[in-house]
């Protein structure tokens, strides 16, 4: 660059062209933030990768305490060959479905309520959750005494009316579904947890919107609570259908899988092959257990997402 001084020109030295400081180190630091998957990446594979390996291998064994014996597909066989296995498959869908659609639907509603301008609202939200709490031991015996057909409180509280309870237990028409409501009254608190965190997510930009133009509360309930609060909805269906689908310690304290073997669910017959002993065997039921959810809750969580991305 030239500057003139009267009539001289004097040419000024170019400048330096300017250079990026350089960054030391610099894989490293690229590298650095995938150290923080590894405590996780540890406890994922000592917790479940390495037991799942280890009880596909002892699937295919006659096992016990001090001995194994590998004969393949045997276990899967005699398996598919219980006398209770059809029901007790049918059984686990029909509590699954039933719990997970029962918990989306009250879920939804109590989360609405509770995030409502209503009196006592926090009080409310902590009566809702607190059967989450509850030992599911201790809310099987509890309903089990409650159901009780002739001194069960609920049978007692219904002849007040002229009505007479059934036996909620005792009746194998009844029994699944009788300990699936007992599984909602005690889950519905963390779907409603769930979908208040969706609503509560929600700018008020929207609402404020809809309440100018008139919109009724129903109208705001269709049309802005419902499709922005779908991703709390796909999470409530899918954490209630699995735990439906692998449910056992609820009904095991209140029914036993019986009477008979009505409100069998696949868990409950895998169980009663590890009373008899049948180590093996009982490990092969969890493996199809495992698949079984899996091919049923994969599609579902597929088709929820990507619809939830079409929209």
């Amino acid at each position: 660059m030239a500057t003139v001084i009267g009539k001289t020109r004097v040419e000024e030295p170019a400048a330096a062209p300017v250079r990026a400081p350089r960054r030391k180190h610099a894989g490293i630091q690229s590298h650095y933030p995938f150290w923080f998957y590894l405590p996780a990446g540890v406890v994922y594979a000592v917790l479940f990768l390495v037991p799942t390996f280890i009880a596909f291998y002892f699937s295919l064994t006659r096992w016990g305490l001090f001995s194994q014996e590998f004969i393949g597909l045997d276990n899967f066989r005699q398996f598919f060959n219980e006398p209770g296995l059809l029901q007790g498959l049918k059984n686990s869908l029909i509590y699954g479905v039933i719990t997970s659609a029962l918990k989306v639907v009250l879920g939804l509603l109590l989360a609405v309520l509770l995030t409502s301008q209503i009196i006592a609202r926090g009080w409310l939200r902590s009566v809702i959750f607190f059967p989450v709490l509850v030992s599911t031991i201790g809310v099987g015996i509890t309903f089990t005494i409650l159901m009780n057909p002739q001194q069960g409180l609920i049978n007692k509280t219904l002849e007040v009316f002229g009505i007479h309870g059934p036996g909620w237990l005792t009746n194998p028409s009844l029994a699944i579904y009788s300990v699936a409501l007992v599984d909602v009254w005690k889950g519905v608190g963390l779907a409603t947890v769930i979908y208040i965190a969706g609503i509560v997510s929600i700018p008020r930009d929207y609402f404020e919107a809809a309440e100018m133009d008139g919109a009724t509360a129903f109208k705001r309930f269709r049309h802005i609570i419902l499709p922005l609060a779908r991703p709390a909805t796909v999470t409530v269906i899918i954490l209630s259908l699995i735990g439906g689908l692998r449910s056992f310690d609820l009904i095991w304290a209140m029914t036993g899988g019986g009477p008979g073997f009505s409100s069998d669910v696949i868990a409950s017959v895998i169980y009663k092959q590890y009373q008899a002993g049948f180590y093996g065997l009982s490990t092969a039921g969890n493996v199809i257990l495992f698949f079984a959810v899996t091919l049923i809750v994969l599609p579902i969580f597929w088709a929820l997402n990507r619809k939830q991305v079409d929209m």
